[in-house]
């Protein structure tokens, strides 16, 4: 249980976030003075890296707090897996939800998840942009 009040949680998440989105928009900076604009706009690079190295980190994380359940892991959480890895990528997220429900031998549920929320995900972003262009 929560020992933060629901305004301490929202500020954990708040600058964690803040400083998760600092950190893809620099990541992604970085890669295109690395690899070049015209490698960046033939493969998104920065949104795999960033993907990929939140889902490490969310695992990381999550295994600290599981295996050592420190006093106060509900601020560490709010701030750093919502708030700075949420900003970072919500990727990091999907993959923790996922990987618990496989671990839980839910696995129906877990490929029911992976399916919905890609086919939901990248059919609501078509829908959207239709939308734009129908009206926009």
């Amino acid at each position: 249980m929560s020992t933060l009040s629901p305004f301490a949680a929202t500020v954990n998440v708040a600058l964690g976030g803040a400083i998760g989105a600092v950190l893809r928009y620099q990541l992604g900076r970085q890669m295109t003075g690395w690899m070049g604009a015209p490698a960046m706009s033939v493969f998104p690079w920065a949104t795999l890296a960033v993907n990929a190295l939140g889902s490490v980190m969310m695992g990381l994380l999550a295994g600290w707090l599981i295996r050592f359940s420190p006093e106060g892991t509900e601020q560490f959480r709010l701030f750093l897996g919502v708030g700075v890895l949420g900003g970072f990528t919500t990727f990091s997220a999907f993959s923790l939800e996922l990987v618990l429900m496989v671990q839980r031998g839910q696995l129906a549920f877990a490929a029911l998840y992976l399916i919905l929320s890609i086919s939901l995900c990248v059919s609501g972003l078509f829908f959207g942009l239709t939308i734009t262009r129908l009206f926009g």
